[in-house]
């Protein structure tokens, strides 16, 4: 009994040091994650906070002007009010049908837009002739205002969503475009004699080495494709529509309810600062290779 006690006992003792040997061992791995975690969402933090100085600023000095009497309350509501204004349309459950119809729009005029330009711009700058022959072409359609266009497209397709989508769509299309093909035209060109070596057909050259190295490009193109893409909605919301979030503030400005026309605008600010965001965060993910200069 004595023996199997004392070999139990140095059982126990040896799964106990390498326990404790284990822990040591992941001690010092942890410890950098933790640091670099902590650093990251502190960083996070403060620019959060550096990011919301001037808006806080701005909301204390607009709500004191107005207390003061400095400005209209007609045609700027205190900050104090537009919430309020933002309280009866939330409860009412109008701006979230709005919002919603707004969102839908945007979201098809985008992936119209977004994708011909992304695939356009592969296009153009992987061949040669695609260029000579699509590329003056989209450069001078590039150059045409779209509030010109607006109109045509009301009479072509009329008020419907079809004009609305594809007014969407084409201001979506260039930006994603030009960068597309500026960051597939930037590619270093040895690494295609590379490619040639290693016998990649078309389809590889493409997803393993033109788009890695023309993402930062892509991205900057989505992050502006996005930020004209709201642009084109508020455009084609104001020209003609019944329901959007472009309506909503064209109906408040007929009956002078200059409060929910803040509100209207504070939520395009809103959601599209939330999808720049997005995309930074995709940015953030996607290019972590990238050792360039963070400021």
């Amino acid at each position: 009994m004595s023996i199997r006690t004392d070999a139990a006992a140095s059982n126990v003792n040896i799964k106990q040091s390498t326990a404790a040997q284990e822990l040591d061992l992941q001690a010092p791995l942890e410890a950098p994650q933790k640091a670099g975690a902590k650093k990251y969402w502190g960083s996070k933090t403060r620019r959060f906070v550096w990011g919301s100085v001037l808006p806080a600023l701005v909301l204390v000095l607009w709500q004191i002007a107005s207390w003061q009497g400095w400005v209209s309350d007609l045609l700027f509501p205190s900050p104090i009010a537009i919430l309020k204004e933002f309280y009866t349309i939330v409860k009412s459950g109008d701006l979230f049908w709005h919002l919603k119809i707004s969102l839908q729009r945007a979201l098809i005029g985008f992936g119209l837009g977004g994708s011909a330009g992304l695939l356009l711009g592969l296009l153009v700058g992987m061949f040669k002739r695609a260029e000579d022959l699509l590329d003056p072409t989209i450069q001078m359609l590039r150059t045409v205002p779209l509030l010109a266009i607006t109109p045509l497209f009301i009479l072509w397709f009329g008020f419907g969503e079809l004009s609305k989508d594809l007014l969407i769509a084409m201001g979506a299309f260039f930006p994603l475009y030009v960068n597309t093909f500026l960051g597939v035209r930037n590619v270093d060109a040895k690494l295609f004699e590379v490619a040639k070596v290693l016998e990649f057909n078309r389809y590889q050259q493409i997803t393993k080495l033109v788009l890695p190295s023309a993402l930062p490009n892509v991205l900057l193109g989505l992050r502006l494709s996005l930020s004209v893409a709201w642009l084109c909605l508020v455009v084609a919301e104001l020209m003609g529509s019944d329901q959007g979030i472009g309506y909503m503030i064209q109906d408040a400005r007929s009956f002078m309810r200059t409060g929910v026309v803040f509100v209207g605008i504070a939520i395009f600010a809103f959601v599209g600062k939330l999808t720049d965001s997005l995309v930074r965060i995709l940015e953030n993910r996607l290019l972590r290779w990238q050792d360039s200069y963070k400021g």
